[in-house]
């Protein structure tokens, strides 16, 4: 490209992929579910536990992993970017 080396072109595209994935973890984490139970998880316990079952199966379940994977992903590209190369 223009008189870069491949070495800033892959942080170029780095960058952008790690601006997406902050991004994405961004929305990803505010479409979840608060962990506290307040007056209605007092109420509601005995639906809790069906839910406890089936929650890696469910849309919860997978942003949670979802989420995981990202952040994980997030970390790896911010010690690549870090790096001198």
């Amino acid at each position: 490209m223009f008189g870069m080396s491949w070495g800033d072109t892959i942080r170029v595209i780095l960058m952008g992929i790690f601006i997406l994935i902050s991004i994405i973890v961004t929305i990803i984490v505010l479409m979840q579910e608060s962990k506290q139970t307040g007056l209605s998880g007092a109420i509601s316990g005995a639906a809790d536990t069906y839910w406890g079952k089936n929650k890696g199966r469910s849309i919860e379940g997978k942003l949670v992993k979802f989420t995981r994977i990202l952040t994980i992903l997030f970390f790896v590209i911010a010690l690549v970017l870090s790096m001198k190369f």
